[in-house]
């Protein structure tokens, strides 16, 4: 299973890119950072940010996409932008017919980690591992969406392939009448 996760933000957007499956070595397949200007208006931004994730999507064809699920915080201006940009590929998924997937940072966290505390160089640290890199993806948004990949590929995946099957199931269904 190949999953691109998705960090959201409307300045600095992580995307990373990861291949296996539960019981099997995860492998990377591209990760980055989409980042737009701060300066710009917020629809030039998502504009910006969509055009450049739907090229991820193409590129990198996966299976399933994976955003972290946005929560409250006491700055809601950043929230907002977060929020934002979050659409953005929730509607590449739906677009597409991919399976998407909200996961919380706790959750994220525990997946990765074993602990759904745990600071960004722990989470940075168990990625590195966990895809056995030379070198820590940089920044903390690459990170995180390596993690979010991670943590669907090993959560999520069993209910993606259960959610194709069925789909599959009906098409042929509504096929032979």
């Amino acid at each position: 299973m190949r999953v691109l996760g998705v960090d959201p933000g409307l300045t600095r957007c992580g995307v990373g890119v990861v291949e296996g499956g539960i019981g099997q070595p995860l492998r990377l397949i591209a990760v980055g950072v989409i980042r737009t200007p701060v300066d710009d208006e917020p629809a030039q931004r998502l504009f910006a940010l969509q055009t450049e994730l739907e090229q991820w999507v193409d590129a990198h064809q996966p299976d399933a996409v994976a955003v972290e699920r946005v929560f409250a915080k006491a700055n809601i201006k950043g929230i907002m932008g977060t929020a934002q940009a979050s659409a953005v590929p929730m509607l590449a998924a739906a677009r597409r017919g991919l399976p998407l997937a909200m996961h919380t940072p706790s959750e994220i966290k525990a997946a990765v980690t074993g602990n759904g505390r745990a600071d960004k160089a722990q989470v940075t640290s168990m990625v590195t591992r966990i895809l056995r890199l030379e070198v820590a993806p940089r920044p903390a948004d690459a990170a995180d969406a390596l993690a979010l990949a991670i943590c669907h590929v090993w959560r999520g995946g069993a209910q993606d392939r259960i959610a194709q099957a069925v789909a599959q199931q009906k098409a042929r269904a509504g096929a032979r009448r």
